[in-house]
């Protein structure tokens, strides 16, 4: 049975897809792409899922150690007890907080379970073997493996290393005249480097027409970073997509929204609509009414980044300065080696990029779980 209506496949025909491509298209839209096994967040974190004890390190998936805050727990709990109604009403209520807080109408958000879905959703509707995907290398990679299931053409565009690895923006606005879809992780995962808002602003301004810039804002609340709300509010050809499972530690609750101009969320969610778990929509309102949760886990997240940035320095170990939770760390031989090395010390850290095979991921954790990554570091790297 094939769920693409005839609407969708002569759009997908007239972006160059042939017919061959809609069985995987539909597999996308029929068990969701953030169900499909080799572009999801937890396959692509390959030790996020490791029969490990309850005493292991586990700084591997840029998961939050400190969860939910108080008030986001106590109102998942209170949920619990309407586990049998939908309750839309709570998705509703997190669209209306989050809208006036980014200075957007509701019907410019969209709440989604997380934000991988939006973000696959979003390769659906804007690319295609003729209209691009065009990312940052190294990046996150869940947008471009399923671009590369669909048949859609993707482009890498390089870090800049001299501008401290932000997005090499001028390159991506001219990485092709056909470009779908350009996606910029800022904070990028896994350098968590920083690409300054004005040079959003120019690949904005400077993009090839027809083309979508998606802003992937999951770690901008720990940099401190401005939003790019504003050029959603301006009605500019962007989507920005936000998610409760870092600053907010709500990764394993999923809740997530996609930000742009009405018709462009039309577009994104004419491939996949669902209901929301509705304790996580709890906790969501929760985090957002708790104002003191984002400026005093960024500190806290950043004391303990800048410990373990001093233990780098002491040793002289090479590493990319980061402004999020993670950072990359250049261990001068194939990481796997050394992420195989730290596993047996019980410590679990990130995966390795094609484009830098020597460097590794780290997921900052708390001062205590860094202090045993800096001690299992030292032994295997002697």
């Amino acid at each position: 049975m094939n769920i693409l209506t005839e609407e969708q496949q002569c759009d997908l025909v007239k972006r160059g897809f042939t017919r061959r491509s809609f069985g995987r298209i539909a597999a996308m839209m029929g068990a969701g792409a953030a169900a499909m096994p080799f572009f999801n967040e937890p396959a692509l974190a390959q030790l996020s899922k490791v029969d490990a004890g309850p005493d292991a390190v586990l700084i591997n998936a840029n998961e939050n150690p400190l969860g939910p805050c108080k008030e986001a727990r106590e109102a998942a709990h209170s949920m619990i007890a309407h586990g049998g109604r939908y309750r839309y009403s709570e998705s509703d209520r997190v669209q209306k907080i989050l809208a006036e807080q980014e200075g957007v109408k509701p019907n410019y958000v969209r709440i989604h379970a997380g934000s991988s879905g939006p973000l696959h959703q979003a390769v659906l509707a804007f690319t295609s073997p003729t209209r691009p995907f065009v990312t940052g290398d190294p990046g996150y990679e869940a947008g471009e493996r399923a671009a590369r299931f669909i048949d859609s053409k993707v482009i890498r565009v390089p870090l800049l290393k001299d501008k401290g690895y932000a997005h090499d923006v001028k390159a991506m606005a001219a990485a092709s005249p056909n470009a779908g879809l350009i996606y910029l992780c800022n904070p990028n995962n896994p350098t968590g480097t920083l690409t300054p808002r004005s040079e959003i602003d120019w690949l904005v301004a400077n993009k090839p027409k027809g083309a979508v810039v998606m802003i992937d804002e999951a770690y901008t609340h720990i940099s401190g970073a401005p939003f790019c709300s504003d050029l959603v509010a301006a009605d500019k050809d962007v989507v920005i997509l936000r998610t409760f499972s870092k600053i907010y530690g709500m990764a394993g609750l999923r809740a997530g929204a996609a930000i742009a101009r009405p018709d462009l969320l039309e577009k994104v969610s004419g491939f996949s609509s669902t209901m929301m778990p509705i304790t996580g929509m709890a906790a969501a309102s929760a985090s957002l009414d708790a104002k003191y949760v984002v400026p005093e886990r960024r500190k806290l997240m950043a004391d303990v980044r800048e410990n373990v940035f001093e233990f780098m320095e002491k040793g002289k170990y090479t590493y990319v300065p980061s402004v999020s939770n993670c950072f990359m760390v250049d261990v001068k031989r194939p990481g796997r080696e050394i992420i195989n090395a730290m596993a047996k010390e019980n410590v679990y850290i990130g995966r390795v990029w094609p484009s830098w095979p020597t460097y590794v991921r780290v997921t900052v954790g708390t001062q205590e779980e860094m202090d045993k990554f800096k001690a299992a570091f030292r032994k295997v790297m002697a």
